[in-house]
């Protein structure tokens, strides 16, 4: 899928390394005392290059044994995407699936596993199980071909053409269907290549869903300073390639909107004067932003380039005439600049290219779909890792903030594009989660996660951050503390890459963090609650203390449940002083078509059992969303709690998809 989006600061003057070297000076950066020392076992291994071949390698040669040992169908097979390891030796293979051949859109899943091998839970985009009645279609491709390009000429695409609609099976709504995909191309209304992907029901021919693969916005951008770049050759021939972080190249478009253009070169290794008529200015810009983006994820996140395979993208600039945008499209894997109104400000800059290629980094793993809740949560996560990038390079000339695009003046105002503190700012985007929230522009439906990442970071209330006054409010006007940004950046980091998926909303994102948060924290911290807490500052899900006395401990690992097979076991680990109180409450989500085939057990950590629920063959409603009271005024509340299920009728399979215990 190809992304991107639009977020500009401002362009840089810069000095080339030492002739032939291609090598960057490292600037000096202050990396703030974290809130907490992340768990070591669960922060994510540094891999090389090589090191992430071979667990790709593996987890190729054993995809027909990983469907059978998840009891995926028959026709179901498994294709490896992407792939994390912890330091601990934890695994975390991202697949996409197939059916009869087909791409399941919708169908991705990561499955978890310990160093020895055990599968320690699967995260699914889909929980249904994949049968489709047949994959012959009933309309033809030319009347999906016809549909897509109606629909993509609505929206104000100029030139529409589609590629061959392709048969898929969608199971993002919940029941699988045989589906086209058609890919409309040509420009979109303000020049940006249009990539339109429109879903078309293959039996009845409704459109079923439809997003932009191009993602963008509007700004302007001027210079910030002189920079350090990484470049390549020797006099009287330099070029801007970044030998150092994959081979980055720099492309001057010239004013063209297609092909690659050509690789800036000079004769000796000083480009641009700081000026917008020289074509070289806004080439320093793109080609600082992406080794200060390259630099983050790999010194960060442990992620040398974007797919984490040691290959760098390229940057084209000067993309057309007065091009006030800037995207990522991951079909070339490059970056694209304009030079913005009458060609004077090139939307090339630090927080751009972190934005950008952060798009990248969301295509290749959780591929995020770029409308809707999941929109806007891969729009804010490019925000939420240009911003730091913008921290993390710690230059002087454009120094961090929670402001997005605060220099580009594209209100014509001095205000910023976005807000990260109080998103309502910019007159458009939400504070708060809504259930209209997804009906807005994926640019505006982002404010949920950045105010979310904001108050994560810094918490709530007035304060002044690097000289810039933040005031940030919550939902339910109760304060959060804030945990630090450095922990916020890796806690949604670790989301995104091994538990976030393409449909991915608000609430799997609370879920995805508060999962990572686990991993890195433990279960029940305090980091682990603020984490819970700052979700419910922004309306996602409910506080850890309401009243201001319980305390709330909560798993988010899915279980399988097999049919009418032995029974599973969630464990949560309770770190609460005294004994259970006379009314825990264990709150219970369990998918499952046929409830009545279920038996579930709270076990004390002494393994004493609490009867939740018996099996009834008269209970033939779907699914267990419940939560029971169990006196447990005899036990001391510390320690492992496990939720026992077990499918004692043939039928149906399930899922646990999550529990909780409140005190």
């Amino acid at each position: 899928m190809a992304t991107g989006a639009l977020v500009a600061v401002t362009a840089l003057l810069a000095v080339g390394v030492q002739a032939g070297t291609g090598a960057a000076a490292a600037p000096h950066r202050n990396t703030p005392a974290p809130h907490a020392a992340p768990a070591a076992g669960a922060l994510p291994a540094k891999l090389s290059p090589s090191q992430r071949a071979e667990l790709l390698r593996t987890a190729h040669a054993t995809t027909d044994a990983t469907a059978r040992r998840l009891q995926l169908g028959a026709q179901e097979k498994l294709a490896v995407k992407d792939v994390e390891q912890d330091a601990d030796g934890t695994v975390h293979t991202r697949y996409e699936r197939t059916y009869q051949g087909l791409p399941v859109l919708g169908g991705d899943l990561v499955v978890h596993t310990a160093k020895g091998g055990a599968v320690k839970g699967v995260t699914k985009a889909t929980r249904g199980a994949l049968k489709v009645a047949s994959v012959t279609p009933k309309v033809a491709p030319a009347a999906a071909e016809a549909k897509a390009v109606s629909a993509s000429r609505t929206l104000g695409a100029k030139k529409a053409d589609a590629q061959t609609p392709r048969k898929v099976i969608w199971a993002a709504d919940g029941t699988p269907v045989l589906a086209y995909e058609t890919v409309v191309g040509g420009t979109q209304d303000d020049g940006t290549p249009n990539q339109l992907h429109v879903i078309t029901d293959a039996t009845t021919g409704k459109k079923l869903f439809q997003y932009q693969g191009i993602e963008n916005g509007i700004g302007k951008s001027e210079y910030s300073g002189q920079v350090t770049l990484g470049s390549s050759g020797s006099a009287p021939s330099f070029t801007l390639t970044d030998t150092a972080r994959g081979n980055h190249r720099t492309y001057n478009l010239n004013h063209g909107s297609s092909g690659t253009g050509s690789l800036f070169t000079n004769a000796t290794d000083t480009w641009g004067d700081g000026t917008p008529s020289n074509p070289e200015t806004a080439a320093v810009d793109a080609a600082y932003g992406a080794q200060e983006t390259w630099d983050y994820y790999k010194n960060v996140h442990g992620r040398t380039g974007i797919r984490g395979d040691g290959v760098g993208a390229y940057s084209r600039v000067h993309y057309g005439n007065s091009y006030v945008n800037a995207f990522w499209d991951d079909s070339c894997f490059c970056m694209t600049y304009g030079d913005g109104q009458g060609n004077n400000k090139p939307l090339t800059a630090l927080d751009v290219a972190g934005h950008e290629m952060s798009h990248g980094v969301t295509a290749a793993t959780a591929g995020l779909e770029y409308s809707g809740e999941s929109g806007g949560l891969n729009e804010a996560t490019s925000d939420i890792f240009g911003t730091a990038v913008e921290f993390y390079a710690n230059n002087p000339a454009d120094p961090g903030d929670y402001l997005i695009g605060e220099k580009i003046d594209i209100n014509g105002d001095g205000t910023p594009l976005r807000y990260m503190d109080k998103p309502s700012k910019d007159g458009a985007s939400a504070d708060y989660w809504s259930s209209d929230v997804g009906n807005l522009d994926v640019h505006y439906s982002s404010g949920v996660a950045n105010h979310f990442f904001y108050l994560l970071s810094e918490g709530s209330g007035p304060k002044d951050i690097g000289g810039v006054h933040y005031d940030s409010p919550t939902y339910d006007n109760q304060p959060v503390p804030g945990i630090g940004r450095a922990n916020a950046e890796k806690i949604w980091f670790k989301a995104l890459t091994q538990y976030m998926n393409a449909n991915t909303d608000y609430a799997g994102a609370r879920t995805a963090t508060l999962q990572a948060a686990a991993d890195l924290f433990g279960q029940g911290s305090a980091t682990y609650n603020t984490v819970a807490d700052t979700w419910a500052a922004v309306n996602v899900g409910s506080r850890t203390t309401p009243g201001g006395g319980d305390s709330v401990f909560e798993s988010t690992a899915k279980v399988a449940i097999p049919d009418r097979g032995a029974a599973i076991t969630s464990p949560i680990a309770v770190s609460r002083g005294g004994q259970a109180p006379g009314a825990l409450k264990v709150t219970v989500d369990i998918s499952h078509a046929f409830r009545g085939d279920l038996v579930i057990d709270l076990l004390a950590p002494d393994g004493t059992a609490y009867r939740l629920k018996n099996a009834s063959a008269w209970d033939s409603a779907a699914d267990v969303k419940t939560t029971y009271t169990v006196n447990a005024s005899a036990k001391a509340a510390s320690g492992t709690w496990k939720l026992r299920v077990q499918d004692v009728y043939a039928g149906d399979a399930g899922t646990l998809n999550g529990w909780k215990l409140t005190f």
